[in-house]
């Protein structure tokens, strides 16, 4: 059997998320991966990072850079914020792709990235980590045997990042990149923003990016893993405590949504900045019995999820709590990229479910936004979502 030739992969961002988990998965499949080169804003983070790598791996703090070089095939996009400016340049550059989320902030932008890597032939994949641990297929198997469902709920515990990656011991932030770069990307940013929501006040649209973008969006590429329809609108939503008030805490949120005829999806993020883990259920109640599957949290490579099922079948009641291997999400994301990349195998999280995320917290804005009497614009309010209660 002919062993396969390793991507060559530069790793594009090397703060927590890079540091925590992508690297240390990079290096576990060493025999699909050749890490060539680290890629930060900051010249000092790269060369440290890199460094520590391994032998060989080169260091950078221009993109175009890695983007230019023939020894690269892919690149793993791991920069804070939106990626859809770095992943297009990348697909034009011939490089495959897989990028963190979220992947843009538009539809529109999904659907252009999405038809540009198929014209290129080449491999777009969203850091979709959680659509792929391994139990999210055991609780689809599981929820598919279910009999209508009719509660699904979605709870968020979300810590400040302090306590979620002190054990990591990482050295602080370097304060040498490029200011013009870092201005450049909040610029993009916010008119990506315009684009999604309209003139809506700073405060929503920081919403949109950094909570809902930033962390809902895991939660929708979860229930679209489960074989759910996302919803196209949200009967309410409400933020709690408020004002929102820029670089103070972000408020915690409340939606509900119907998903279909027959069942309702309650979704509650929470900041809890003082809250010693970060915590993850997703849990549907149905006519015979309930799953809830509990995501292992960020941060953590080898922490596995587990998933708990009660079901009454045949007159004998099943309460079971099902775990898996330690290959957890991150790594298997990465084994898939390599397979797609070298053997054509489909991508699983691709650029159209970015866009149905996209569509489905643009409507949630929406709602948040109308419950304060403000009416959104952009692609929200074509696909109808503009009209406050």
């Amino acid at each position: 059997m002919p062993v396969p030739v390793p991507v060559r992969l530069a790793v594009v961002g090397a703060g927590t998320i890079s540091q925590s988990v992508h690297l240390p998965a990079v290096h576990r499949l060493g025999a699909l991966f050749e890490l060539a080169a680290v890629c930060d804003l900051s010249p000092s983070r790269a060369a440290e990072v890199a460094a520590r790598a391994g032998t060989g791996v080169r260091a950078t703090h221009d993109y175009a850079q890695v983007l230019a070089d023939p020894d690269i095939d892919a690149v793993l996009l791991a920069t804070p914020g939106t990626h859809a400016r770095d992943a297009r340049a990348a697909l034009e550059a011939g490089k495959h792709v897989l990028a963190e989320k979220p992947l843009c902030l538009t539809a529109a932008e999904a659907a252009v990235l999405g038809e540009l890597a198929a014209s290129r032939g080449l491999v777009l994949q969203v850091g979709y980590m959680k659509m792929y641990d391994p139990l999210t297929e055991v609780a689809a198997a599981e929820l598919a045997r279910m009999d209508t469902p009719r509660t699904v709920r979605v709870t968020v515990l979300h810590p400040a990042d302090e306590p979620q990656v002190d054990h990591l011991r990482l050295a602080p932030a370097a304060r040498d990149a490029d200011p013009a770069a870092l201005r450049e990307a909040q610029t993009y940013e916010a008119v990506r923003t315009a684009e999604a929501l309209g003139d809506v006040p700073e405060e929503l649209g920081r919403y949109y990016r950094d909570v809902l973008n930033g962390s809902v969006i895991h939660e929708l590429s979860v229930l679209r893993a489960l074989g759910l329809t996302l919803p196209d609108r949200f009967e309410h939503a409400e933020l709690w405590p408020g004002p929102i008030s820029g670089g103070g805490e972000p408020p915690c949120l409340l939606a509900t949504a119907a998903l279909g005829q027959d069942a309702r999806l309650v979704v509650n993020w929470n900041w809890l900045p003082d809250h010693p883990e970060y915590g993850e259920e997703i849990a549907v109640l149905a006519r015979d019995g309930r799953l809830a599957l509990h995501m292992a949290p960020p941060y953590l490579v080898d922490v596995r999820s587990s998933l708990h099922v009660e079901r009454a079948e045949d007159g004998v009641r099943q309460d079971a709590v099902l775990r898996h291997g330690y290959d957890t999400g991150f790594v298997r994301q990465l084994e898939e990229f390599a397979a797609s990349v070298r053997t054509g195998a489909p991508v699983r999280s691709d650029a159209a479910g970015a866009a149905a995320d996209v569509r489905c917290l643009q409507a949630l804005l929406a709602a948040i936004a109308a419950g304060r009497g403000v009416r959104v614009g952009g692609e929200a309010a074509s696909a109808g979502k503009g009209r406050p209660a």
